[in-house]
């Protein structure tokens, strides 16, 4: 599996910029605004994502004229990481490579819901990226259930819901947003 296979890859690397400090200021916002989303959801300050990666305002709207843009770049970076996450886990042994994948995206479940609140669902970039994500990760999941370390009794679809389920609730840390997504992950468990 390789990042090529899919389409999403091309949204982040076709607006990142190829002149070393201009990518290193990308990259920056980039993650400012994740770590933003994840805080104050859609309604996150541009002026505090600027400022909290090191750059002026004018800096984030010459990349991301929008903040749509801003939005369909910060959730097609999360969906590559989850791609690329699969790819590193595949070798694995097919459950310890499912939890492995499904802790990413649980980190990624954050990020999804501040950006569903600014964009439709069914946007170009969304349906892209759902298949994306199903690409990298369903795989992941039947291999688990074929080698009998997953319950046969659901689907991808069923997991993916389970946890995004989870990750809604408010945790006092990510310990226990861990320990609880360990919990609900034994009841996806087969003992063989």
């Amino acid at each position: 599996m390789t990042a090529q296979s899919f389409p999403v890859t091309e949204i982040v690397a076709t607006r990142r910029p190829t002149r070393k400090d201009a990518a290193r200021n990308y990259d920056a916002l980039l993650a400012a605004a994740r770590e933003a989303f994840a805080e104050h959801g859609a309604e996150a300050s541009l002026e505090d994502i600027a400022r909290r990666a090191g750059v002026g305002i004018g800096t984030l709207y010459r990349n991301f004229p929008t903040r749509r843009h801003l939005f369909e770049t910060v959730y097609a970076d999360e969906v590559n990481t989850l791609v690329r996450v699969a790819g590193e886990v595949a070798d694995r042994e097919p459950w310890d490579a499912l939890a492995a994948w499904l802790d990413r995206f649980a980190g990624y479940m954050v990020t999804k819901r501040a950006v569903r609140e600014a964009l439709n669902g069914e946007s170009e970039i969304f349906v892209a990226c759902r298949e994306s994500m199903y690409a990298a990760g369903g795989p992941l999941f039947t291999r688990a259930q074929e080698a009998g370390e997953a319950r046969a009794d659901m689907d991808f679809t069923d997991l993916l819901r389970m946890v995004a389920g989870i990750t809604a609730t408010a945790f006092d840390d990510d310990a226990q947003r861990q320990r609880v997504l360990s919990i609900a992950l034994d009841g996806v468990r087969t003992r063989v």
